[in-house]
């Protein structure tokens, strides 16, 4: 196990399961002693662990009045701030942290609490792709010397997927013939793309982990941030958009600012699903659950010319959540959205042999479609890192190879995943991913479909969206 040296502070913002998974890690991973790590978060969740490792906890919310000065009496320049928290807003900590020389790394691009939900917002600004235009505008900032690395948006997914793509268009390119050097910059993975006829990209996730313990009515389960994953599902269901689509859904809508490469429905992700596949389920049906990677992968597989996208592929998230948060979606569904009142985080009472198997579906090319991605036990994870179930541990082992590229390369300014060095990533992240592995399949959405009930289909293009959407 290799172990680098970073001689400052890091303050971690949040503790709920990703903050709490990912501390031993850092322990492990960096030249770093506990009493130059401070943890400030919302509430007391996650204080034993802490506590454990002996590494300070404080309580105390970070809100638009006050985060500068928690973060000022905390950390300073050449010190790293790792934001795993929610309700607290990336724009607000990455500004303070490239005014200030101060490495940044989240797992999501976040607004203040109450923004999701704020009627005077049209749908489009409550979008992921607006919040990522907002992150990505700050490297407009006017700023003396070089901007300080933050890295926005690397955990699993968003983050480690984004490298999962890379390694797959080389895969799919080495089998089907295509000779082809690694690419080194972003026109040219995108014409890799384009050249191996990549039409559609899914996040493709299978989780079957489960607790002892069945979800009660009234009970939000889930094996990673209630809140999270609460927030996401009410934001509107969005997806990058291809050049071969050919229409955009009744209720799909453009965005009328930025780089225009997504479409968001007049919908929230909750009530969207689609059909997908996965090499533990193989056909499944899972939820186009709003998420950055949707966007920052199909923008950065978008070939340009003369100002024209002359291709891109569609991508989304297409995740089968575990079974106690398939039922606790449905619930919140019939709510409204309304959040249950009880939330409870399946961790380390997970029953033996669940896994969470999360992997990129690359659809469209000479072998029909590919996935690429990583399969975890719950009981690989408890005997590889504490505090850590499968899907917390795909999350917590990428942050540590995202804040190893950020500390290697400390004055990229602001930077998505797709930017990242993605060998670097998967040397650090892989040992900690259970099996890594591809597997091709013949299965395509139309499959099986137009016998026993009438339905339209597109068999000339099996790859549109439309296709893939459950009515």
């Amino acid at each position: 196990m290799e172990r680098y040296e970073f001689k400052n502070k890091i303050l971690i913002v949040g503790f709920g399961s990703i903050g709490q998974g990912v501390l031993p890690l850092i322990l492990r991973h960096f030249t770093i002693t506990p009493d130059r790590i401070t943890i400030v978060t919302a509430d007391k969740r996650g204080e034993n662990i802490a506590k454990e490792y002996g590494v300070r906890f404080i309580i105390d919310p970070l809100l638009p009045h006050n985060h500068q000065d928690i973060i000022r009496s905390h950390i300073g320049p050449g010190d790293f701030l790792v934001n795993v928290s929610v309700d607290v807003s990336t724009m607000a900590l990455i500004e303070y942290c490239q005014r200030n020389s101060i490495l940044y790394l989240d797992t999501v691009v976040e607004p203040w609490e109450g923004y999701y939900t704020d009627p005077s917002l049209s749908v489009s600004q409550r979008s992921n792709y607006a919040l990522r235009e907002q992150a990505l505008a700050l490297r407009k900032l006017v700023l003396e010397g070089p901007h300080p690395t933050a890295v926005i948006a690397h955990g699993a997914n968003p983050g480690l997927v984004s490298h999962f793509v890379k390694q797959a268009l080389l895969n799919v390119a080495a089998d089907t013939g295509v000779q082809v050097e690694q690419p080194k910059t972003r026109d040219a993975w995108a014409r890799l793309a384009r050249d191996l006829g990549i039409k559609v990209i899914h996040i493709a996730e299978r989780d079957t982990q489960q607790s002892p313990t069945p979800k009660k009515i009234g009970e939000f389960v889930n094996t990673w941030s209630v809140d999270g994953f609460h927030s996401e599902s009410c934001q509107p269901s969005e997806m990058g958009w291809g050049t071969h689509e050919k229409a955009i859904p009744a209720d799909g809508k453009e965005h009328d600012f930025g780089v225009k490469c997504a479409i968001y429905l007049d919908q929230p992700s909750f009530m969207t699903k689609c059909r997908s596949w996965t090499p533990t389920s193989k056909a499944q049906q899972g939820w186009v659950v709003t998420h950055h990677e949707s966007i920052s992968i199909a923008d950065y597989l978008t070939v340009m010319e003369d100002g024209k996208a002359v291709y891109r592929p569609t991508v989304h998230y297409a995740y089968h959540p575990c079974d106690g948060a398939v039922l606790s979606l449905d619930e919140l569904a019939a709510n409204n959205g309304v959040l249950q009142k009880e939330q409870r985080l399946i961790t380390d009472e997970v029953l033996p042999g669940g896994v969470d198997e999360l992997g990129v579906l690359l659809m469209g090319h000479a072998k029909n479609a590919y996935w690429y991605g990583s399969r975890l036990s719950i009981d690989e994870a408890h005997k590889l890192v504490p505090h850590n179930n499968a899907t917390a541990l795909q999350v917590t082992s990428s942050i540590i190879g995202a804040m190893v590229w950020a500390i290697q390369n400390p004055t990229a300014g602001i930077v998505d995943a797709d930017e990242l060095d993605h060998e670097l990533l998967m040397k650090i992240a892989g040992p900690y991913l259970g099996k890594v592995f591809g597997e091709y399949t013949d299965w395509t959405p139309i499959e099986g479909r137009g016998v026993l009930f009438p339905e339209f289909v597109d068999t000339e293009d099996p790859w549109q969206f439309s296709n893939f959407r459950v009515s």
